[in-house]
């Protein structure tokens, strides 16, 4: 069932860019009652950690250090495919609105990159966002807190080639303590994250209370 629709709440720019990210986010996830996604200043207190709660992990297996792995050069994603979950979709391109905002997937069945990140493959890190459900429709990154550690993410991109994801962790986070840096911040690798909505939905604020962040990096 999709509950209200949600509302958004404009937030202070927690630094040069983030904010037109992550306020395009809120409309993602607040539209037709899909919650809310927004920036945050991290928190100082040196004792709080920027990382939520691990939703998937395989305690008992040790996996392998992927190998290094060149960074692919610049090449736009077409669609998305997670295997593990059943899940094939094409990818659009989120650019940004007149009002300095990002464009959102219009449909449930869409994921969406955004264009001012690195193309999936590239170095550093590429981000993609999905509805959690959309219009009386299950959304593409439904199911995205069920991957685990080592599951591989596809992007086929435009020039033909596929760039090869495993997943590295899976968490998720009270809304209000997005970890905007651990998420946008520089990589001295290829990587990718999934974001969408997640957690508990309040009735109240029309919005759910968590974000779920899929981490990634480029294996092949």
């Amino acid at each position: 069932m999709v509950p209200p629709a949600g509302r958004h709440r404009a937030t202070a720019d927690p630094r040069p860019g983030m904010a037109r990210v992550w306020t395009a986010v809120a409309v993602l996830c607040a539209t037709v009652g899909i919650g809310a996604l927004l920036p945050v200043v991290l928190p100082s207190d040196p004792n709080w950690s920027p990382f939520g709660t691990a939703l998937q992990t395989a305690p008992n297996v040790r996996l392998a250090e992927p190998p290094d792995v060149e960074p692919m050069t610049a090449s736009r994603p077409v669609t998305l495919s997670i295997p593990v979950l059943s899940v094939r979709s094409d990818v659009v391109p989120l650019g940004l609105e007149d009002d300095g905002s990002m464009e959102v997937p219009t449909a449930a069945v869409d994921a969406g990159w955004y264009e001012q990140s690195p193309t999936p493959g590239e170095l550093g890190p590429a981000v993609l966002a999905a509805h959690v459900d959309w219009a009386d429709q299950e959304g593409v990154f439904s199911s995205i807190g069920d991957l685990r550690t080592g599951d591989e993410i596809e992007v086929t991109r435009e020039d033909g080639s596929v760039a090869v994801f495993r997943v590295e962790e899976v968490v998720s986070y009270a809304k209000s303590r997005f970890p905007t840096e651990a998420v946008y911040g520089d990589l001295d690798h290829a990587g990718l994250r999934l974001i969408t909505c997640g957690g508990e939905f309040d009735e109240g604020s029309g919005d759910y209370l968590d974000n779920v962040v899929v981490y990634a990096r480029l294996t092949g």
